[in-house]
Parts: structure tokens; C-alpha cells; sequence
């Protein structure tokens, strides 16, 4: 790199993202400013191609990218989720020259917020089973339906939207401002309040030929495969970023606070935590990498990575953000102490882009294919 990336990140973060943490969440929306800061910086196309505006980066450097921003603010770095790895991503390697042409720029700069429209009131891992419909007409189609828990839903100005049809499920750029096209905001989020959740309503939303991105039918075996797994990559990060913050919340408390003439650190059982929540973050950090040089070098083994470093940085999340409301006793549960908004945040990452349960079937089905040693068994 001819630049040091992070280090301007990290001056980024936490010269205007971190002290505004807390606000952001209280508001519910992370401010104008922020969004362009981030465009001006090149970090809403950390990955896209120069042609298009990005700063072509590798994935191991995006993933110390995400992770920089994450821990200073959830919800700002799941916009790079949503609009840059799931949308973003999926544009680069399925859009036509036009569309890559005129949808990318606009992204980059931070002109359009793309949001990604999967999930459905009545489908979450059950991706294949969406309801949205579309149906063929003269120079393009008609789409109808509802889409649930998209995140920055109503600060989007494109969707990517996958509905099913005749010719099976297919991807639509549908843009906001579309007849037909109704967002409402969600309320009563237990943690992504400043993510701009939404509930989008399609009633015959029109869209053109030229709207399809990819072939008809290919929607989610290509796109939606392929969005999710970039998706899971940058939530992997995400996880790794709310544990190290919350290691470091645990530590700097620890270290601070007092209870019978003795610092808490010096007793026992408060370093059982932060020794275990070491070894937690140090393990997740190393699967994040792994999974980022596997994506690098565009290894066979970069998705099966991926999914390990996703599956097991959201459960270290949940754990050490958990263990370090618990150093802060009273302290943790109280919104002035950064630990009670991660210990929510963490806990929504274990469901998205795939459940821990969802994983753990993968992963079963990874090891039962690649592990099996014929001959082990004896039968006596």
C-alpha cells in the first residue's frame, strides 16, 4: 500500500466516530457528516475496482478497515456491510459495463447509499423460500411483495432486491424514489437502532430489462450465495472489532475501579475473565485473518474460512461483551459505560448473515466431507 489506510481510519474514528458513539445510537441515525467523511476517505469502496472510484484494496486490508471502524461504532460499520460487500461486491462481479459504470462512481462517493433487500416478514434462513414476486412484462417486470429487517432501509437510495418469479429468484436494482415503493422505519430494535432498519412494501414496483443484475433465475444461487458470503466476511470483522473493544472496556475498568481497598483486576476471578477474553479475541482475530489471506489469494478453502471466522467471532463477541458488562457489575448496565450497547450489538451478530445455528450446520456438513478417514471404524 502506497498509503497507511488504518492509521488514517483510526484518526478518523477516533477524532469524530467515538465520541459521537454514544449520540448515534441515542439519535437513531448516523449523521450526514460521518456517511461523507467515510466517502471522502474512500471507505464506502474500499474493495471497488479504481475504474469505479474504489480504492482497490485487498480483503485482509478491508477486514482492518472494518474492524477499526466497528469499534468505534456498530452501526456505521455496517453500512460498509450492506453497502459495500453486499451491494457493492455483488454489482462488481454481476453487473453489466452500464451498470457497473453509472452504480459504482455513485457509490463510492457516497451520492447513492445502497441497501440490500433479502429477508422477508415470514423468511430469514430460509433464504430460498422468499415471497416478493415478479412478474414479466412488456421491457421488464412488475414486483410485489414486502421485505423486512433491511438494514439502512430508509437511508437507502437503491435496493438490491431478490424476488422469485417464473424464471426462479432474480436480483433487481430498484431505486428508492420508484412508484409503488413504500419504506416504513422499524422501531423497538433491541440493538442496530442508528442502522435505519426497515420494512420495504413493493406494490407492482416497475423495473426495466436493464434493472436485472445477472441472468434471470441466477438470484440466489449466484448472487445471493456470493452477497451473503462477502456479507459474512465483513460481519466476521464486525465481531472481532465489538469483542477487542469490549476486551479493552473490561481491562480499562478493571484496572480503575476499586471494591474492598483492591483494584478489581487484582482479584482471581476477575482475571479468569480477561485472561479467557484474551485468548477468545486473539483466536478470533487469527481466523479473521485467515479467512482475509484465503480471500486474497482467492483460495479454494476462502468460503469454508469465512463462515469458521463469522460462526466463531460473533459467539466471542457475544461472550466477552457478556463477561465485560459483568466486570463493570451495576456500571454495565447503564448506557454512560460503552459495554451495554456492545453486549446488544454482539448478540444481533450471531443472526445475521447466517445463525450460529445455521453455521454449525454448515460447518458439520464441511467437516463431514472434507474429516472422514476411511477404515477408522472397526467393527468387533
Amino acid at each position: 500500500m502506497s498509503k497507511n489506510w488504518l492509521e488514517e481510519v483510526k484518526q478518523f474514528t477516533d477524532n469524530y466516530l467515538r465520541p459521537l458513539s454514544a449520540d448515534i445510537e441515542e439519535n437513531g441515525s448516523v449523521p450526514e457528516n460521518i456517511i461523507q467523511g467515510l466517502a471522502t476517505m474512500g471507505m464506502l469502496a474500499v474493495t471497488f475496482p479504481r475504474e469505479y472510484g474504489g480504492l482497490e484494496l485487498d480483503p485482509l486490508t478491508y477486514g482492518y478497515i472494518t474492524e477499526e471502524i466497528g469499534k468505534a461504532c456498530c452501526a456505521t460499520r455496517s453500512l460498509l456491510t450492506v453497502h459495500s460487500s453486499l451491494v457493492g461486491e455483488s454489482i462488481v462481479r454481476y453487473g453489466t459495463v452500464s451498470q457497473k459504470s453509472y452504480w459504482l462512481p455513485l457509490m463510492a462517493n457516497g451520492t447513492v447509499i445502497a441497501a440490500f433487500a433479502l429477508s422477508e416478514p415470514g423468511v430469514g434462513s430460509d433464504a430460498a423460500g422468499i415471497q416478493t414476486t415478479y412478474r414479466k412484462r412488456s421491457g421488464g417486470y412488475l414486483i410485489s411483495g414486502r421485505k423486512k429487517w433491511i438494514t439502512f432501509g430508509t437511508r437507502a437510495d437503491l435496493f438490491l432486491v431478490m424476488a422469485t418469479g417464473s424464471e426462479g429468484i432474480t436480483a433487481f436494482l430498484v431505486e428508492k424514489n420508484s412508484p409503488g415503493l413504500n419504506v416504513t422505519p422499524m422501531k423497538g430494535m433491541m440493538a442496530g437502532r442508528a442502522a435505519a432498519m426497515a420494512e420495504l412494501e413493493f406494490t407492482e414496483v416497475a423495473v426495466a430489462d436493464q434493472q436485472v443484475l445477472g441472468k434471470t433465475g441466477n438470484g440466489f444461487r449466484y448472487i445471493v450465495n456470493t452477497a451473503l458470503d462477502h456479507g459474512r466476511y465483513s460481519v466476521a470483522w464486525g465481531g472481532l472489532a465489538i469483542a477487542q473493544e469490549a476486551l479493552e472496556a473490561m481491562v480499562s475498568y478493571a484496572r480503575k475501579r476499586k471494591q474492598f481497598g483492591k483494584a478489581l483486576y487484582e482479584y482471581q476471578l476477575i482475571q479468569g475473565l480477561i485472561g479467557d477474553a484474551v485468548a477468545q479475541v486473539h483466536a478470533a482475530r487469527s481466523l479473521c485473518i485467515h479467512a482475509g489471506t484465503c480471500r486474497k489469494e482467492n483460495h479454494p478453502d476462502m468460503t469454508g474460512a469465512t463462515q469458521i471466522a463469522k460462526y466463531f467471532a460473533s459467539v466471542t463477541a457475544v461472550k466477552v461483551a457478556a463477561d465485560a458488562v459483568q466486570v463493570h457489575g451495576a456500571n454495565g448496565c447503564n448506557s454512560i459505560y460503552p459495554v451495554e450497547r456492545l453486549f446488544r450489538e454482539a448478540k444481533v451478530l450471531e443472526i445475521i448473515e447466517g445463525s450460529s445455528q445455521i453455521q454449525q450446520v454448515q460447518l458439520s456438513e464441511l467437516a463431514l466431507s472434507r474429516y472422514y478417514r476411511n477404515g477408522y471404524y472397526v467393527n468387533e
